[in-house]
């Protein structure tokens, strides 16, 4: 072989080896194997989450949350020593569990309270309270609890204080579940009252006091806190709360009592009641329950959608034209049973709140303690001859200018307007003259906390704080209540206060009963006020997925704010 042919050959064998060995070490190791085997269960599950059925339930549960909005007048007070109107209590009683529960008979129930003994002579009560009762915070509810509620309610002094403040004298926790209320006094509702005692979790609120403020060691009892948060222990709690738009509460899952298997996720009181934004919101299933103070034509359009029906809420609430007896020329008796003469009350129930019934006194036929009485129909021909025995009769014939009334409805019930516009027609027909004023409730409020701001009329729906006569008279016509909205009338009147007061503490319900049936006889005599119709609250809601016992018709509770009860409502998932 020749050297070169040599030299070739072993280039090529060199080549050869080399490359082998390449081979060799870019070959994974035989122990990369299990390795990798190793890493499958590790990358897997990371990835899984995204895609797995069992991992995604979560997400899809979340977005199956469902949700009851409700429109309602603002605003809405959800401190229970504040809130007294309408939205405030229906808000209040999702949040916070009372003593005692109202019936749909309006008599009391057991609830917080188990059960009750009361003395002889009706001053000691004494209450058992319900074991196992959870607050939002996660303690338990004791007698403590009950006893700094009322002491805290009669402190403020706002909301249903009222109720209690003349009456409760002291209050002892006997044991860690029973507590005891001395009475200064008899008070014969005072067990139908006790709905109003919403209990709040001592501990929470303490917690939040804020220093200085006007209650003392109690600073500001915490008020301010209590704007945007609870310290309840109902089926629901505060979630969020954007003062003037909305209070958003969701479900409180360890709560005690009743609730029905769909009971929505989370309720949303909403501050709405202008129509065109009702209708639009309510035809993009963007809310399950309208507000009750829409016109009529709007509930007619409503009606019209598919899956949305109108309820019928009867309530212990009246309509009234409140006559501020104060006020040159409404201080004349005369004048004041000539309004209620003049005034068309057919077309108002027939056109303006159709299905509204008329009543002849101050209070509704489904109140316990109603007493029938003869009120006023539309008779112009007695309307001229009241007016004539009136003192200011010359100027009102002579100078109709000089005596002008004044008469103020509320901004946020539309069909206020209608009612407004009639009376002012049908007094016209005696000669007065009439200057109607649309006003803000905000507004309304602050007025009728000073005689001197009041207007000459204000039209206001009133509802009985409990199930009895006595709540709406006492609301309505006692002194006490004079600087609220409950009262334009500013009578003053100690005849009234002492048989308000005479009949309240008047432990026999017969005799209780009779003696608000003679208050009734003088409120309608001396036409303090216009008594117009029992309040059917209209609400047009989504029945295709909302089940609402009350808007169906059944269980229905006389006792405002116990309507739109989360307990009971179910929000069905969508069709």
């Amino acid at each position: 072989m020749s050297r070169n042919a040599l030299i070739a050959l072993v280039v090529v064998i060199l080549l050869v080896l080399v490359g082998a060995a390449f081979y060799i070490v870019t070959q994974p190791p035989a122990t990369t194997t299990p390795t990798a085997t190793a890493t499958t269960p590790t990358t897997t599950p990371a990835t899984t989450p995204t895609t797995s059925s069992e991992t995604t339930t979560p997400a899809v549960t979340e977005a199956k949350k469902t949700i009851l909005r409700v429109a309602q007048a603002w605003p809405c007070y959800i401190d229970p020593a504040v809130g007294s109107d309408y939205v405030s209590s229906t808000a209040i009683t999702n949040l916070y569990d009372p003593l005692i529960w109202p019936g749909t008979d309006g008599s009391p129930r057991p609830w917080v309270a188990t059960n009750w003994t009361v003395s002889n002579d009706g001053l000691t009560w004494t209450f058992q309270i319900r074991k196992g009762i959870k607050f939002h915070s996660g303690r338990e509810l004791t007698a403590k609890d009950v006893a700094f509620s009322m002491q805290r309610l009669m402190t403020i002094g706002q909301g249903y204080a009222y109720l209690f403040t003349p009456y409760v004298e002291d209050i002892k926790v006997l044991d860690n579940y029973t507590v005891q209320f001395k009475l200064k006094k008899p008070f014969g509702p005072f067990l139908t009252a006790l709905a109003r005692l919403y209990i709040v979790d001592s501990e929470e609120v303490k917690a939040h006091i804020k220093k200085p403020g006007p209650y003392g060691d109690y600073g500001d009892f915490a008020t301010e806190w209590l704007l945007t948060h609870d310290a309840g222990s109902g089926p629901y709690k505060v979630k969020e709360v954007v003062l003037e738009q909305y209070v958003l509460l969701e479900k409180f899952p360890d709560y005690w009592g009743p609730m029905m298997p769909h009971s929505p996720d989370e309720i949303k009181f909403i501050g709405l009641t202008e129509a065109t934004t009702t209708k639009a919101m309510m035809a993009n299933n963007e809310l399950e329950i309208s507000s009750q103070w829409l016109p009529e034509e709007a509930y007619q359009d409503l009606s019209k959608m598919p899956g949305i029906k109108i309820a019928k809420i009867p309530e212990i609430s009246v309509f009234y034209l409140m006559l501020n007896t104060k006020k040159p020329p409404l201080d004349d008796v005369h004048v004041r049973r000539a309004l209620a003469y003049a005034f068309d009350y057919n077309t108002v129930v027939n056109d303006i709140f159709p299905g509204s019934p008329l009543v002849t006194g101050p209070i509704p036929p489904n109140c316990p303690g109603y007493c029938p009485t003869e009120g006023y129909t539309t008779n112009i021909d007695k309307a001229k001859e009241e007016l004539k025995k009136s003192k200011y009769y010359p100027d009102i014939v002579n100078n109709p200018d000089k005596y002008e009334i004044e008469y103020h409805w509320i901004a946020e019930v539309p069909a206020e307007e209608k009612v407004a516009m009639l009376f002012a027609s049908n007094v016209q027909q005696l000669g007065l003259k009439v200057k109607v004023v649309k006003v803000p409730w905000t507004k309304v409020v602050d007025e009728m906390a000073k005689l001197e701001t009041s207007p000459h009329i204000v039209s206001v729906f009133v509802a009985a704080h409990y199930a009895e006569a006595g709540s709406l008279l006492e609301s309505r016509y006692h002194s006490k209540s004079a600087p609220t909205w409950e009262q334009n009338e500013w009578l003053l009147n100690e005849t009234i206060d002492k048989m308000i007061e005479d009949a309240l503490s008047t432990i026999d319900m017969k005799e209780r009963f009779r003696k608000y049936c003679e208050i009734q006889k003088i409120v309608v005599d001396q036409a303090y006020s216009l008594n117009l119709f029992q309040q059917v609250m209209k609400f047009a809601y989504h029945a295709d997925y909302v089940k609402w016992p009350q808007g169906e018709g059944r269980d229905i509770n006389p006792v405002m704010g116990y309507n739109i009860d989360g307990r009971t409502i179910e929000v069905l998932p969508k069709s």
